[in-house]
């Protein structure tokens, strides 16, 4: 049976992404200002260039992130932070985050591990206090804005 859509959760998913925006944009300006070897481009080559390229129109590049943070969100939250809350509790939440981050260990981007597990922590704790709609909004918003409205550069 669907689920009816909450206001509560959508404003909640909108403010977790501006929030995540936040402190992207304030990380990436600290690691560029007091890093000595700053944000290389290989690291933020990698990451932008798996979803923002010319080649891909903006509409291919929606459905992509929209594919993305639903399969995202089904299987971290859907399936394995439920299944530990009822053990852990909130404490859930930074454990499939860094299961999540650690598997991004793969790629090689010190910054895309750290980038998953903050992002995964507040979509955690979102999820635990207000649910699917609220995580899969927030994670969506944040996708659209961090590749395609206003990437950070």
């Amino acid at each position: 049976m669907p689920r009816r859509l909450r206001l509560r959760s959508i404003v909640f998913g909108l403010a977790g992404a501006a929030l995540l925006y936040g402190i992207f944009y304030e990380g990436a300006w600290m690691v560029s200002t007091y890093h000595p070897f700053g944000i290389t481009s290989a690291s933020e080559t990698s990451i932008y260039s798996l979803i923002s390229s010319p080649a891909n129109p903006i509409y291919l590049q929606v459905v992509v992130l929209l594919l993305d943070s639903a399969g995202y969100e089904s299987f971290f939250r859907g399936v394995l932070q439920r299944r530990l809350r009822p053990r852990f509790g909130i404490m859930g939440a930074p454990a499939v985050a860094a299961l999540d981050a650690v598997l991004h260990i793969a790629t090689l981007n010190p910054l895309w591990v750290c980038a998953t597990f903050v992002t995964d922590l507040l979509w955690g704790v979102t999820y635990h206090y207000e649910g699917t709609q609220s995580s899969f909004t927030s994670h969506l918003v944040w996708d659209i804005a961090i590749f395609i409205l206003r990437p950070i550069r």
